[in-house]
């Protein structure tokens, strides 16, 4: 029987692990072993446990196949089962790595980082040689950018197993963050050619070639990798990065899009599909993204930014301010979250809405500071002639165009649209491109039908 080399997973740790336990025996057991093999490769993990069933007790309870079963356990997330069988063969040999590793695979599922760094540690103790031990511990170190570390382990495990998948992806790993790029692409292409079935190291070698801006090779690379796992998320996200290097954008989002279908959970690719259909004109698509994005990982503020931009654009004025408030409260010295949620309040409702929340803010903004000057504008509804004189004398050129911007609305609410309209000009004439005030400026100069650019 062959099954084809998948990394660290369960298929290479069953069929690596107990090859001496397929072969060699009665019929019986290998034709089980076959079966389980085949449910696992459709990662059908109850079949694959019931099959176990058909063979005789004295097979069934051998060492072996009740880790075996434990490992099917775990990959099934049934963490208290496979430890329970762990345990119990620990109970009677202490020094069993394989019984130890499933405590440690268990541990990792649960989130118990602690736990399996010291079930790892003893596991190398016990074998210093145990190259799965090794590359995990490794990965652990990788993670936690504890570079030297990392490549220690690696090192041990390929001094040991020179050919061993893992373990020339993780110190080529190591040799990308360090910029050693020769070293890592060597490695790369040794792993490549062992594997020419594993879909892991082209897309290490991908993001190899593209930190190195050789989209082409990396566009490549992902495309060989995606034919060996088309559903990759991960894969997906990165060939839609690449074909964004190369500004094929079209293209990069029905990669984004693909990979929101099979992670709808997981929250990057949002981050691109959402931009992606923003810029395209696409508001109604972006502000779905955008709305899943938010809920998925509230702390990226961009988020909520991106929706109460285009919540302006509808005129839902209330919804804007809720955006703007929740990435204020996200961002709180981002004091233009501030005044964009206290411009939406206003034009929500009555003038004098947003005092409250915005005697709040000032108790955090610095009192020496042109933010501070408009926060306060804007909560006494007085004072404009001296903010103004602020704001005109005003050297930095990035606060000058966010405050005329604020200035120009504030003078829009109040009804004076003779000011407000020279006050959004002068943003114009800053050109201070990519600034939420710029992007809201030119979308109220479309609809005055004002500017040079408006209506581009």
């Amino acid at each position: 029987m062959k099954i084809k080399y998948i990394g660290s997973g369960l298929l290479l740790f069953f069929i690596l692990g107990f090859s001496h336990v397929l072969f060699g025996q009665e019929n019986t057991l290998e034709a089980v072993l076959t079966e389980v093999a085949g449910h696992l490769t459709r990662r059908d993990y109850t079949s694959a446990l019931e099959s176990f069933g058909k063979l005789p007790r004295e097979e069934a309870e051998k060492t072996e196949i009740r880790i075996m079963q434990a490992s099917i356990l775990n990959s099934a997330g049934r963490t208290a089962d496979a430890r329970r069988i762990a345990n119990a063969i620990i109970a009677s040999d202490s020094r069993n790595t394989d019984a130890l590793m499933i405590i440690a695979d268990a541990a990792a599922i649960e989130g118990r980082d602690r736990e399996r760094r010291t079930t790892l540690d003893n596991i190398i103790r016990i074998d210093p040689a145990n190259v799965r031990a090794l590359n995990d511990l490794g990965n652990i170190s990788l993670r936690n950018q504890n570079l030297r570390v990392a490549a220690n382990y690696f090192d041990r495990a390929l001094a040991a197993a020179p050919e061993n998948g893992e373990a020339l992806v993780g110190r080529a790993t190591v040799h990308r963050y360090n910029r050693e790029s020769r070293n890592a692409e060597r490695l790369l292409n040794r792993a490549v050619s062992l594997y020419p079935d594993w879909a892991r190291p082209l897309h290490e070698r991908a993001r190899l070639y593209k930190g190195a801006g050789f989209y082409a090779d990396a566009l490549e690379d992902l495309k060989a990798a995606l034919l060996l796992e088309p559903d990759n998320y991960w894969m997906l996200v990165d060939h839609g990065l690449v074909l964004l290097d190369m500004n094929r954008r079209q293209e990069a989002l029905a990669d984004f899009n693909r990979a929101v279908e099979i992670e709808p959970n997981v929250f990057m690719a949002y981050v691109y599909s959402a931009a992606l259909k923003d810029e395209a004109g696409d508001y109604a698509g972006a502000e779905r993204d955008y709305t899943i994005l938010a809920r998925l990982k509230p702390d990226y503020y961009f988020a909520f930014e991106a929706l109460g931009i285009i919540r302006m654009r509808n005129k839902q004025w209330a919804l804007a301010r809720d955006a703007f408030l929740e990435a204020y409260k996200q961002a709180p010295r981002e004091y233009s979250y501030a005044l964009l949620a206290a411009v939406n309040w206003m034009r929500a409702g009555r003038q004098a809405d947003p005092k409250q929340f915005l005697a709040q803010v000032m108790r955090t903004a610095p009192r020496d500071t042109l933010e501070f000057a408009m926060l306060r504008l804007y909560h006494d509804l007085s004072g404009d002639n001296n903010v103004t004189m602020l704001v005109e004398s005003e050297k930095n050129i990035f606060t000058k165009s966010q405050m005329l911007f604020y200035l120009a609305s504030y003078y829009d609410i109040r009804g004076n649209r003779a000011i407000a309209d020279r006050y959004y000009l002068m943003v114009q004439d800053l050109d201070v491109v990519g600034t939420v005030e710029w992007r809201l400026n030119e979308m109220v100069l479309t609809e005055k039908g004002l500017g040079i650019r408006a209506g581009k």
